[in-house]
């Protein structure tokens, strides 16, 4: 199936979707995945408490992220088979037990495993993206998946910097409760405001988890769209994992304080989620993906503006991040939108192999980067952040 029938746009028809629908689903994406972020700028403080050496402080993200892949290969495709609201709730479930552990236990290795599950749990946000798919008309299919996106990069955005804030005025443990609490509540605001779906296909699930691979080999528009947003997803990652150390390095000599006022003003560029889903709606989901890739490429090489450590360098940074942020949610939507319209019966398994593969990009990019840095400061880490995008927009130019 090529990208051009794919996207061909439909005819306009009245959105029967609620509008406070697709904000609850936003809001529920957003706080679901902010779990897997929580921890990462509380690593000093919790490893301080719990007793573990620097080397066991660095499985807290690890545990985290393998928890997450797991449930993108094992749960997330079991939404084209099992009910989906059940699926989401029961997935919030072991959120909120695992989160409440990881408030309460007091030492290292059980801290560990409730990390591991915590991510697990992460995933019942990727049910809910197909989901909302589904429940939208074809002509606004693109505008709601924005919408619940925007909520989701909101909650990846906001999440370090809450975290932040809300442990310097109380402890780490107040971050696990309070999330704890709200995912209770949403579980229950989910199951009385979702309505049921129930997949139409009878595979079982060995057969569901092999078809994935079928899947990826005769799905070109799946493959192309997933190795656009990895190029785009690394180079985010990247920016994130090494700026923070920029910042509170001897150019910038910024507090941790700085550098979360600094993650709030990124997260601006989450206002592309909508857009790029209005832009996909009418037809135009190639020309916002060349957008979205051009946005970050300009990001990277804007850094270099003014000298280090002056208020131009620092307003080009805030600059790079805001673009940055908008040019991958900008992939991200309109990726997610054409291989939504490839079917809903199939919906749980492409977003699996679409998040999976992305996903993978940004943990090589992750530790890429911070290698970079180490080796060559930012014009290293900068030049490789360019080139990912570079490397996407010719790829790009081959699209028929």
């Amino acid at each position: 199936m090529s990208t051009d029938t794919t996207l061909t746009a439909a005819p306009r028809l009245p959105n029967r979707m609620p509008a406070w629908l697709t904000f609850l689903l936003a809001g529920a994406c957003g706080l679901i995945m902010a779990n897997l972020y929580y921890a990462q700028p509380l690593i000093g403080m919790i490893s301080g408490d719990l007793g573990m050496s620097r080397g066991t402080a660095g499985l807290v993200v690890t545990l985290t992220q393998l928890g997450f892949a797991a449930g993108l290969i094992f749960i997330v495709p079991l939404a084209d088979l099992v009910e989906n609201r059940r699926l989401v709730i029961s997935m919030i479930g072991v959120g909120v037990v695992s989160l409440a552990c990881a408030a309460v236990v007091t030492h290292a290795r059980a801290f560990l495993i409730s990390e591991l599950f915590i991510g697990l749990s992460a995933v019942s946000a990727q049910v809910l993206i197909p989901y909302a798919s589904h429940l939208a008309p074809e002509a606004v299919r693109g505008r709601t998946v924005g919408n619940v996106m925007s909520g989701l990069m909101l909650g990846i955005m906001l999440s370090r910097p809450l975290a932040s804030v809300l442990a310097s005025r109380g402890s780490w443990h107040a971050v696990f409760i309070v999330s704890a609490i709200a995912m209770l509540l949403l579980a229950l605001a989910l199951r009385i405001a979702l309505p049921p779906r129930v997949p139409q296909g009878n595979l079982q699930y060995g057969s569901l988890l092999a078809s994935m691979l079928k899947l990826i080999r005769t799905t070109p528009i799946l493959r192309r769209r997933a190795i656009y947003h990895s190029f785009q997803f690394a180079s985010f990652t990247l920016f994130w994992t090494v700026v923070p150390l920029v910042l509170t390095g001897p150019t910038f000599r910024m507090s941790q304080a700085g550098v979360a006022l600094f993650a709030f003003v990124g997260v601006t560029g989450a206002i592309a989620a909508p857009i790029a889903g209005r832009m996909a709606d009418r037809g135009w989901s190639r020309p916002a993906t060349g957008l979205g890739m051009l946005a970050v490429a300009v990001a990277f090489a804007a850094t270099h503006i003014g000298k280090a450590g002056s208020p131009i360098a620092l307003a080009s940074l805030v600059a790079a991040a805001i673009l940055i942020d908008f040019g991958i949610t900008m992939t991200l939507v309109t990726g997610q939108r054409a291989i939504f319209a490839l079917g809903q019966e199939v919906r749980g398994r492409l977003n699996a192999i679409y998040m999976t593969t992305w996903y993978i990009a940004g943990a090589i990019a992750s530790a890429a980067g911070g290698w970079a840095y180490a080796e060559g400061g930012w014009t290293l880490a900068s030049a490789i952040g360019l080139g990912l995008p570079v490397a996407a927009l010719l790829y790009y130019g081959t699209e028929k």
